[in-house]
């Protein structure tokens, strides 16, 4: 994240044992009851941890979730070499929308996404530590891809990532239609140039 938790004070280090529990107990009460529904004082209860403990290490519960969503992301979202191009950008699109269809996954999402348009300082962070980190996930697969020389002419790799991004976005935000095996299909064939199953 661009916004570094203050300096602990020596002695008190960051347990990451007890940073997993905050993060888990911050997405399973977004799921029960809501973003307007979640208070620091829950995760608290939930995890196990103090409030003060929590309130060191992130400003706000919007950014309690925002590290419990990336590092979910990078948890999930693979960005190995599958030997092609289409067989990478499938892999990336199948583990991202299999996230995104995940109910206490995207209602994180919504959320925080929402919370980036009201507030100007989370939404700094919301993209410079969580859109920006998934275009650059997305970069390593581009980039290999003009490395290997099968990435196809016409677009740019930022039009690409405003294509799959926007397009996992619109879906979420507006149509709520299902971020489903056929939509990767569908824009790894419209993306990697690969035939479409007309299915």
């Amino acid at each position: 994240m661009t916004d570094q938790p203050a300096p602990e004070r020596p002695g008190r280090k960051r347990s990451e044992d007890s940073r997993m529990a905050i993060l888990a107990a911050a997405s399973e009460l977004t799921a029960e009851v809501g973003y307007a529904g979640l208070t620091i004082e829950g995760i608290a209860a939930r995890s196990g941890a103090g409030k003060t403990t929590i309130y060191r290490w992130w400003p706000s519960k919007a950014d309690v979730l925002l590290d419990a969503l990336a590092t979910k992301a990078d948890l999930y979202v693979p960005v190995s070499d599958e030997g092609s191009y289409p067989a990478d950008l499938s892999a990336f699109l199948t583990a991202s929308f299999a996230l995104g269809r995940d109910p206490q996954v995207a209602e994180v999402l919504c959320a925080l996404m929402a919370e980036a348009q009201i507030n100007p300082e989370f939404g700094k962070r919301f993209r410079a530590s969580f859109l920006r980190n998934r275009r650059d996930a997305l970069g390593v697969i581009l980039d290999r891809a003009q490395a290997r020389g099968d990435l196809p002419p016409g677009l740019p790799p930022a039009t690409v990532a405003d294509i799959v991004f926007g397009t996992l976005w619109y879906r979420l935000l507006a149509t709520r239609e299902p971020l489903d095996q056929r939509l990767a299909d569908d824009l790894v064939s419209a993306l990697a140039g690969t035939p479409c199953d007309p299915r």
